[in-house]
């Protein structure tokens, strides 16, 4: 039976919520990090129970304290996708302090740009990553000290009092940059909460066991499906966090059943990648009651449920909107196949609106707004763009935020996702969607991977442009480019159809494997710009599919 929704209601700080969860989950599991994820650092897989971790959690305390950590200080935190982290992430809490999570794959840069924006009194990190933060470091008038995890006879108290982050600030996380320069997105105690709370409360296919769950997850804690959301529903549950470095594909399955997972938390590349394995009598011995993600792909969506026998729910939120208005498709109909992310419940409302702010015709794809219910829009959602006032203003123009992502409702109410606002391609009037046109090309055989964009055009105003990622045994030639929009041209409209064609030896993807939309349209218009580009805009007529160009 679930536990009484009081039961894990406001704790104030996720600490507090932690230490509640120790105090009736002392020897149940509250983190597993498989042996295959820990071997750069252990000889053996990683185990703590909530007790244990309680107790580490409040050394680490103390030990922070001592160095004048506290009250509204940020702290970067470079620690990878370890126990440690959480254990770090914890111990700051419980002392006030906001964790600023750093992503060792990023540039010198990249990191820079985060530690002079958040305004970091100190940075965290492990030994291997010193000489990409003595990098970044390097490019900052004043940079934060470095506690190096581990080398406590290196600590010292810190020179400064930098306190930036606002009372109740949990964390600052980045977006992923896909457009400008990332942006910091201030999370409240009570975002962390919530999200909990949340997950905990939905039914249907959804339903968590208090005290019973095991949730594996190999997306980054820099973002925030599994800080946010996976961290937080197994400590509102009491549940273990199976946490991966990375998402391997040949040894997932083994990885699932070795580590008794009964949730999986997903990304769209996963179920695709899973699908190329070897089908196999393992298949289905497993432990996983369902998935939870968004992205899985339409082709894929079905086959992946009858294949490995469990359900792959997909959700809707963003890091800006968190359990405020998060939407999720536990119940069926699923509409499985559509991209249907399921139906808004009672706590929020949106709206799906045009260019000039209008709402749109049921069916008419149209960019999602959305707040909560009440007095007060802003319930449950992140606290504002970091030093970016105006930008928090714009957003929640007329009291909603506004999404960028283009969304239709089905007749039953259910919500699909279109695409982002900003991946479309306007053609002589026409909105094409670029994640419609990548759904076609990806499913060919000279296709490994695709991102589509526009381009300017001085004749429509826009033109589709795909980079794509060649299949082995095809070659990058004018001919692979016109079968490639001959065979696209049977199952798209011919406006659609690619008018550039590029081939490239990868696509610009961020650390979860999304498509930095923003870099793609740059890499798009330097390609044509300079004549890499294969034109096919000749042969884009309304009898395209007639015949191969």
């Amino acid at each position: 039976m679930k536990r009484p929704l009081q039961s894990i209601a406001h704790h104030g700080s996720v600490h507090a919520a932690f230490r509640q969860s120790a105090g009736e989950w002392s020897e149940r599991p509250f983190v597993h990090i498989p042996a295959s994820a820990a071997r750069a650092y252990s000889a053996t897989a990683i185990d703590l129970t909530y007790g244990a971790a309680d107790a580490d959690v409040a050394g680490l305390s103390a030990s922070h304290a001592a160095l004048a950590i506290g009250q509204g200080q940020r702290i970067a935190l470079l620690l990878g996708n370890r126990a440690d982290f959480l254990l770090h992430f914890l111990a700051l809490n419980g002392l006030g302090a906001s964790i600023v999570p750093l992503n060792g794959e990023s540039s010198p840069a990249e990191i820079a740009h985060i530690l002079r924006d958040s305004g970091c009194a100190a940075t965290i990190a492990l030994p291997g990553h010193r000489k990409v933060l003595r990098d970044a470091l390097a490019q900052l008038d004043a940079p934060p000290p470095t506690i190096w995890h581990g080398d406590t006879d290196a600590e010292a108290p810190l020179a400064n009092d930098i306190r930036t982050a606002h009372i109740d600030e949990a964390a600052l996380l980045y977006t992923s940059g896909s457009t400008g320069a990332p942006k910091g997105c201030m999370l409240s105690n009570e975002y962390m909460l919530g999200m909990g709370r949340w997950y905990n409360a939905i039914d249907g296919l959804c339903a968590v066991e208090p005290g019973a769950e095991r949730l594996i997850t190999p997306l980054p804690l820099t973002h925030m499906n599994a800080l946010a959301v996976s961290s937080m529903a197994m400590i509102a549950a009491g549940g273990c966090i199976i946490q991966l470095e990375r998402f391997q594909s040949p040894t997932w399955w083994q990885t699932v059943r070795e580590s008794q997972a009964t949730i999986v938390h997903y990304l769209g590349v996963m179920p695709a990648m899973l699908l190329r394995l070897p089908a196999s009598d393992l298949d289905r011995k497993h432990n996983l009651k369902f998935g939870f993600g968004a992205g899985a792909h339409p082709k894929h969506h079905a086959a992946f449920e009858q294949r490995f026998g469990l359900p792959l729910i997909e959700s809707w939120s963003m890091t800006e909107v968190g359990a405020g208005a998060v939407v999720v498709a536990q119940r069926e109909p699923r509409h499985v196949g559509s991209r249907c992310f399921g139906k808004p419940e009672a706590f929020m409302q949106y709206r799906l609106v045009d260019a000039d702010g209008a709402d749109v015709a049921t069916g008419t794809p149209g960019e999602l707004w959305v707040r909560a219910v009440g007095p007060d829009p802003r319930k449950g959602f992140f606290s504002g763009y970091a030093n970016q006032p105006e930008l928090t203003a714009a957003a929640w123009e007329h009291d909603y935020f506004h999404t960028g992502d283009v969304v239709r409702a089905g007749a039953d109410g259910a919500l699909h996702f279109v695409d982002r606002k900003k991946s479309i391609v306007r053609r002589s009037g026409e909105n094409i969607a670029s994640l419609e046109v990548e759904a076609v090309l990806n499913q060919l055989a000279q296709v490994q991977g695709v991102g589509v964009g526009p381009v300017e055009d001085e004749l429509r105003g826009e033109e589709v442009m795909a980079c794509i990622e060649l299949a082995a045994g095809h070659a990058a030639t004018v001919a692979t480019a016109r079968a490639i929009f001959a065979a696209a041209a049977s199952s798209m409209a011919y406006f659609k159809l690619p008018g550039y064609i590029a081939f490239v030896a990868e696509l610009p993807l961020t650390s979860t494997q999304k498509l930095q939309r923003g870099q793609l349209r740059e890499i798009s218009r330097a390609l044509v710009e300079n004549g890499l580009a294969f034109d096919l805009r000749a042969y884009k007529k309304r009898n395209a599919a007639t015949g191969a160009p």
